[in-house]
């Protein structure tokens, strides 16, 4: 995308989208629910609701969209975004509803700290894996089926004609593999081999939302994990250059899942598998900052430390005050604007990121 289109998205990110249009379902709404599963990337607010120290519900997270919601962000997520483009409301954390106040726009599982494997962010304290975000979804179905939608045709052409976004894999790295003093997983497996293993256990995991009805989905790769502050810190990168060791995996996991997506389409009769490609818009962004209106690429907007990664965003500390010309929010996750960007590069009208089709024609078929 133009760095000119995309700088016209920087208008979008005023707290009076957020309170107004965004949520908003539109009579153009292109699929009859949302459903998200993944980590911190897309949570938006999961994590306000179990003992654990991956949090973003205090101040300054939230800046721009009038406080803290349990997003990790100073605004809106990828997720958010999407759910715009395709014309439905962005759905509530799923930890957040009961019986008596389900909707049927669809449902948000993902938390921060979740992972592709169980042994995952474990150091966090409490969480939920991709895993268990599945079992809560065939929870959430027993729900529908017993309270909003009892006939079970209809109930399983609603899941069927409903879009699944899955964000999950970049903790499997940055919370397992990179981490050799808790985890053993990388004196155990070479990064190919890793790869492998999670490709593996992501293909049963897709495999068990086809067979629970699902069946459009977009899933979204790792973006270039050698450039968070996190990374560039604690391998003291002495020029703010991204980690090229740490690059490297993620683009070995990208290939192998574009692999899978190819095979699950090709296999899965009635499935559709878009793969969404964050890590060339990212890195894009990276590389050539000014072109998208960035004037900061390795510095966290709210952090401490090297390049604010050695120490993420603290309750009430005062984070960077132009948050648009910023990369990263924090140690670990990318600004609004960023988001913004990477959304449009899937769902907007000249996608080129998501793969064979964009996220918007997938919701509309």
């Amino acid at each position: 995308m133009e760095g000119k289109e995309r700088n016209n998205l920087l208008p979008l990110l005023p707290l009076m989208v957020f309170l107004g249009q965004f949520f908003a379902i539109t009579e153009s709404a292109k699929a009859p629910a949302l459903f998200i599963f993944g980590d911190s990337l897309v949570d938006n607010g999961n994590n306000n609701y179990i003992p654990t120290l991956a949090r973003a519900n205090y101040p300054p997270y939230g800046i721009d969209i009038g406080g803290p919601t349990g997003r990790f962000s100073n605004g809106l997520t990828v997720a958010d975004y999407a759910a715009r483009y395709v014309g439905l409301k962005s759905p509530p954390p799923y930890l957040s509803l009961s019986s008596s106040n389900l909707t049927l726009g669809g449902m948000n599982y993902a938390l921060a700290a979740a992972g592709i494997l169980e042994e995952t962010g474990r150091h966090y304290g409490s969480r939920v894996t991709f895993n268990d975000q599945i079992a809560s979804f065939v929870t959430t179905m027993k729900l529908y089926s017993a309270l909003l939608i009892q006939n079970q045709e209809a109930l399983s052409k609603y899941i069927a004609d409903s879009l699944f976004i899955i964000n999950i894999g970049s903790n499997d790295y940055i919370d397992n593999y990179l981490l050799p003093l808790l985890y053993p997983s990388s004196k155990i497996y070479s990064g190919d081999s890793f790869a492998k293993l999670l490709i593996d256990n992501l293909s049963l995991q897709l495999e068990s939302l086809y067979r629970l009805g699902a069946r459009k989905f977009v899933v979204i790769g790792l973006g270039p994990l050698g450039c968070i502050p996190s990374q560039l810190s604690s391998n003291k990168s002495i020029t703010g250059q991204c980690v090229d060791s740490v690059n490297d995996l993620a683009i070995t996991y990208n290939s192998y899942l574009v692999q899978l997506l190819n095979t699950l389409n090709s296999t899965l009769s009635g499935s559709f598998f878009v793969y969404e490609d964050v890590y060339s818009p990212f890195i894009e962004i990276i590389n050539s900052p000014s072109t998208d209106g960035f004037t900061e690429a390795n510095q966290a907007c709210c952090g401490n430390g090297l390049y604010g990664g050695g120490l993420t965003c603290l309750a009430l500390q005062k984070p960077c005050a132009e948050r648009d010309k910023y990369v990263f929010w924090d140690s670990f996750h990318p600004t609004q604007a960023v988001n913004a960007i990477i959304a449009a590069d899937c769902y907007g009208e000249s996608a080129t990121s998501c793969h064979p089709i964009s996220g918007s024609k997938l919701a509309q078929l």
